[in-house]
């Protein structure tokens, strides 16, 4: 089982990488010295790399945070399906051009021309820990509580889990 959950590990850790990819965009939560500093950022997981990375653009604060205090957090939230998600873990910043290129979706057109754009950085984070909250959707949460009401049965909103390791 997984810390403090009702999730073997295994199957904790695989909703974890599923669930952040699945929802994509998260918010990116850094330190500056003295305030937390969140912004909404797109995810990429790559499991099979124990990595998510991060475009973003060389104008922004967040390097400086990270080079000062490289522990972040990235926090995903489903509200349809009422699952959430936080992974905190170690970051870096680089201008890994062949990374950058092979990431590139359409999607970043909205923010660069190209992969070639002088000011896209690559953030990598390299996860510590994650504990995942996996709803059972909308409807079934509210047939759960309306049971719970009338009959007293037994409340399952759904499973939670912490992972120490992904």
């Amino acid at each position: 089982m997984s810390k403090y959950g009702e999730l073997p590990e295994e199957e904790a850790k695989t909703k974890i990488w599923e669930s952040a990819e699945k929802i994509g965009i998260c918010m990116f939560v850094t330190w500056d010295g003295e305030r937390q500093r969140a912004r909404p950022v797109a995810a990429r997981p790559h499991r099979e790399e124990g990595a998510l990375y991060v475009l973003t653009d060389l104008h922004g604060q967040k390097d400086d945070q990270i080079e000062r205090f490289p522990i972040v957090t990235l926090a995903f939230a489903d509200n349809s399906d009422n699952t959430y998600l936080s992974i905190t873990g170690h970051a870096t910043m680089s201008n890994d051009r062949a990374k950058i290129k092979e990431l590139w979706s359409v999607f970043d057109k909205i923010f660069w021309e190209s992969p070639e754009d002088p000011s896209i950085r690559l953030i990598t984070v390299k996860p510590d820990d994650a504990e995942i909250w996996d709803g059972v959707g909308k409807v079934r949460a509210g047939l759960a509580m309306a049971a719970k009401l009338t009959t007293g049965a037994e409340l399952h909103m759904g499973d939670n889990a912490k992972v120490d390791s992904l």
